[in-house]
């Protein structure tokens, strides 16, 4: 079981935000990432929005990063980290421009780049944007392939509905061959079969702990899986945010759970499948307070679960 560090303030979500996350700056933050690096957490991952619609608003919260954007400067405060996107809407963006960004990050970062992209489901973002909502799924595969494309054809080439090119050269590559891992956010059948054309591992968002290991089996059963290694990332604490953002009990999880009843359930989770995982904090009044926990989780829980799994 590996273990991903929470980044205060990449959000501003009323169901899981603490009131003084508000106030965390980039320079914190770039602070808090290197703290992270160095008690040896395995990932940090940044969430993504492009705009909220004043429908969403209340539920959502305005704030939200680039992910891609935030990744690169995780990667350049942080050594050794593995640094990924929870999620990356893909669909929102051109693919030749982000295969180009992700490349460029893993490229200077030393091949530290995760990438975890997901459809959407915020029909009004869409709109703003100008992208068929309803065509996302199948947007998404068609960049997912152009993008592979860029990253390990010397003269890529590519002939589709949404993008095409020809005659070009890109580069830099991806430090990491074949290419930077990609992995899948969502629960449907489509975002698994995704996942198993294209994926080395799934974040799933709305599921019940117990149900992973169905989905497991259901993706590693489709026919464009090739046995390769898979990770899967739940979350302690998954269910406190159920679908459009709204606020629900995880009865996996409740703040000021003991050492031993955190290590018990990550275990659990590893024997259903899970590879990585995130401790949420209990209710605390700042950074310092924050790293500290932080700090508690490497030295009291990790050794007690790095090899369950």
């Amino acid at each position: 079981m590996k273990l991903a560090f929470a980044l205060p303030h990449t959000l501003e979500l009323p169901a899981i935000t603490a009131h003084w996350e508000f106030g965390v700056t980039g320079p914190q933050q770039a602070a808090m990432v290197k703290r992270a690096d160095e008690l040896g957490y395995d990932m940090i991952s940044v969430p993504e929005h492009f705009v909220v619609p004043h429908s969403h608003l209340e539920l959502s919260g305005p704030h939200y990063l680039h992910s891609t954007v935030g990744q690169a400067f995780i990667a350049g405060a942080t050594q050794r980290i593995r640094v990924n996107s929870s999620v990356t809407i893909l669909p929102l963006h051109h693919p030749v421009v982000l295969a180009k960004a992700l490349s460029t990050a893993d490229w200077m970062s030393g091949g530290r780049i995760t990438a975890t992209f997901g459809v959407g489901w915020d029909a009004e973002e869409f709109d703003v944007l100008g992208v068929p909502f309803h065509q996302r799924g199948r947007i998404a595969d068609e960049y997912l392939a152009a993008m592979i494309e860029l990253w390990t054809n010397e003269s890529p080439s590519f002939a589709g509905k949404y993008v095409s090119f020809d005659a070009i050269a890109f580069a830099p590559k991806p430090v990491q061959r074949p290419h930077l891992p990609i992995w899948i956010a969502g629960d449907a059948d489509a975002a698994l079969k995704r996942a198993a054309r294209f994926a080395s591992g799934w974040w799933p968002f709305l599921l019940q702990v117990e149900d992973i290991p169905a989905k497991i089996d259901f993706i590693k059963s489709q026919p464009t899986y090739d046995g390769r290694p898979f990770d899967v990332m739940y979350p302690l604490g998954m269910g406190r945010v159920g679908e459009g953002h709204v606020s629900t009990d995880d009865p996996n999880y409740r703040p000021g759970m003991s050492k031993q009843e955190i290590i018990d359930q990550l275990c659990r989770f590893a024997e259903l499948g899970v590879t990585f995982s995130s401790v949420p904090a209990p209710r605390l009044k700042g950074v310092e307070a924050y790293m500290d926990h932080a700090q508690w989780v490497i030295e009291e829980i990790k050794p007690n679960v790095s090899l369950a799994g």
